[in-house]
């Protein structure tokens, strides 16, 4: 890519700088300035361009990933794909509509599997437990890599976590209503979601919630369970429906 230095201006307190940062970049390929198969800037240019932190910068490069407008590849950078490949851009009305359908689920899932967790407290099995403790590391781990590299095995984790969670309980019924919320997240809302886990969803305060709902299970204490599973959700439900840019 020519060397552009005033390509990509510096952002002053926008509603959400890695979605002003993806704006940006979309608008510079949609105006002919980046064609498929130019590379972007590295990350740090694209920081010191856009007067953001790299991680900003990395959140950005990862939702234009998941909407097909970049490729990343590892050690090499991220390239502009051809148009006919790309999914339209969706930081739009269409995806704000999908991210509060994304908070409703939340909402009646905190209920759900606070109750499930409950039952699991005093119903799991030691080879449950164990299965849960594997899946939070492994979520833990992809948690530490960042979305940049993760975000689809950390959601995709966390979801089989709570599944598990849940098919403790030995209750069928809440297993049910757990799979329906999770199919309608795959099959309607899956770019949404994972574009809220990016932004809001990864970091050690995040996992602490995860860790008190096993604490509790490990104690077996059902109203502890209760407790750290509703705390969870509702803290989840409550931060996607705070973020500025939610229309």
């Amino acid at each position: 890519m020519p060397d552009a230095p005033g390509l990509f201006d510096r952002i002053d307190r926008p509603r959400r700088l890695p979605d002003e940062v993806a704006v940006s970049i979309t608008a510079a390929i949609e105006g002919g300035q980046l064609a498929p198969g130019d590379r972007l800037p590295t990350e740090a240019e694209l920081a010191k361009r856009f007067g953001v932190a790299r991680t900003v910068v990395r959140e950005a490069i990862s939702l234009l990933r998941y909407d097909g407008i970049v490729d990343s590849r590892r050690g090499v950078g991220a390239f502009v794909t051809d148009a006919s490949q790309r999914s339209s851009f969706r930081i739009s009305p269409a995806c704000f509509e999908k991210r509060k359908q994304i908070v409703q689920l939340l909402q009646l899932r905190t209920g759900v599997q606070a109750g499930a967790s409950a039952l699991a407290a005093t119903a799991r099995t030691e080879d449950q437990m164990a299965r849960i403790d594997a899946l939070y590391q492994q979520m833990a781990e992809a948690d530490a890599r960042g979305p940049a590299e993760a975000l689809e095995e950390r959601v995709d984790t966390e979801l089989l976590l709570y599944r598990h969670i849940t098919e403790a309980s030995n209750n069928p019924y809440y297993a049910e209503v757990v799979a329906m919320i999770e199919t309608n997240i795959q099959n309607n809302l899956r770019s949404a979601f994972l574009k809220n886990a990016a932004a809001s969803e990864f970091g050690p305060a995040i996992m602490d919630e995860h860790r008190a709902v096993l604490d509790a299970l490990h104690a077996q204490d059902a109203e502890a369970a209760r407790t750290a599973t509703r705390t969870r959700f509702e803290r989840a439900a409550d931060r996607l429906a705070a973020r500025a840019d939610f229309a």
